[in-house]
């Protein structure tokens, strides 16, 4: 099993002299289209731009690539005038504000959801790792669910909503419940059960087609991947690359799991809900649920547990260096403490927004 990587991210589209999040009318993405082909594309908030990795072997294409995304979208972004930033939410625009790309597929959205969708100004990290099998794809979804929340609290980059800090170290997940089908998913116990939940809900005009289904983690839907959904994007690129090795790890460990007959305990998503909370209000300086020892134990403590966990296949992918960082992470923060920091100490939103902006490029000559 190769355990292929794919990586997408979101970024904010900034004013370079206001520091809001501004329309670039799709000037970036026409730009971006003719050097990167079909890597970027457009997202329903015109401040928004993706991007996606090609299909890599390993961290280190997954690391080149992503690279060479932020260096060549921020570059055509200043040639028009603007910046990008990583981070879950901006620091104090205005959702209200923001225009929505003319396209059939999100005035059907817009319709359909309203403000929730008009208020989803939101910026994510999506990560796949290639599982061709289905079935095989959907068992290490049910495992994985329990993970989520240490994931998701590496990444919280999200503290700040509409000019407030929220208390939240990632708001982002607060913005997103409002849209159905999110969240951490339950458990199916084979690919028919789950095919028949998805049958279900087209035959009853819930969804058109099932990429309306926006879990946490999911199969999706075209690409022979399973995608793990969760986390903020991250402001620096060791974070992102971080982050997505771990994730492949994990995987790659729960397979290893299954090839000698052993099963991981796959928990109620009530439960794994209290975990997903308690990541996104505390990020890593909040204590998570070891549900098998019943007791609450200092996320930083699960998160090293989870990297001795994976500890022996991260030599296999070649990943060990990107996983190590995740240590640096622990001690350092993540990009919502950065952000936080900045803030206590300049009390000013746009020195915030600078810092993102630096951050996001950081690395890239």
């Amino acid at each position: 099993m190769d355990f292929t990587l794919g990586i997408e991210e979101e970024y904010q589209v900034i004013d370079p002299v206001s520091r809001e999040l501004v329309s670039h009318d799709q000037q970036i993405v026409i730009e971006a289209e003719k050097v990167l082909d079909e890597q970027v594309k457009a997202e329903m908030h015109q401040a928004v731009v993706e991007v996606g990795t090609n299909v890599c072997k390993n961290v280190t294409e997954a690391r080149a690539e992503i690279k060479l995304l932020r260096k060549s979208i921020s570059n055509i972004a200043k040639d028009l005038g603007f910046r990008i930033g990583a981070a879950g939410t901006h620091p104090f625009s205005e959702w209200e504000k923001q225009l929505i790309t003319p396209n059939p597929r999100y005035d059907e959205i817009v319709n359909e959801l309203q403000d929730t969708a008009r208020s989803n100004l939101i910026f994510g990290l999506h990560v796949h790792v290639g599982i061709e099998n289905k079935a095989l794809a959907l068992h290490l979804t049910n495992a994985m669910r329990y993970f989520l929340p240490h994931l998701y609290a590496l990444s919280t980059n999200s503290p700040f909503w509409e000019g407030r800090n929220t208390g939240f170290k990632s708001f982002r997940s607060k913005v997103f419940d409002k849209f159905p089908r999110t969240g951490i998913p339950g458990v199916f116990d084979n690919l028919t059960d789950y095919e028949n939940y998805v049958n279900l809900l087209v035959k009853t005009k819930c969804i058109d087609n099932p990429k309306k289904i926006w879990w946490d983690i999911r199969i999706h839907p075209t690409y022979p991947t399973l995608e793990v959904r969760i986390c903020d994007v991250p402001m620096s690129i060791d974070e992102t690359i971080s982050i997505a090795a771990l994730i492949q790890a994990i995987v790659a460990k729960l397979y290893k799991l299954k090839m000698q007959n052993l099963n991981f305990i796959t928990y109620h998503r009530a439960l794994i809900n209290e975990n997903k909370w308690r990541a996104g209000r505390y990020g890593l300086d909040g204590k998570m649920i070891d549900f098998g020892k019943e007791c609450e134990v200092e996320t930083r403590l699960l998160i090293e547990e989870l990297l001795e966990f994976v500890d022996d296949v991260v030599d296999e992918l070649g990943s060990r260096k990107d996983i190590e960082n995740i240590r640096n992470i622990i001690k350092n923060g993540t990009g919502a403490d950065r952000q936080l920091a900045v803030f206590n100490e300049t009390k000013d939103l746009t020195k915030v927004v600078d810092y993102i902006i630096e951050q996001t490029i950081f690395g890239t000559d």
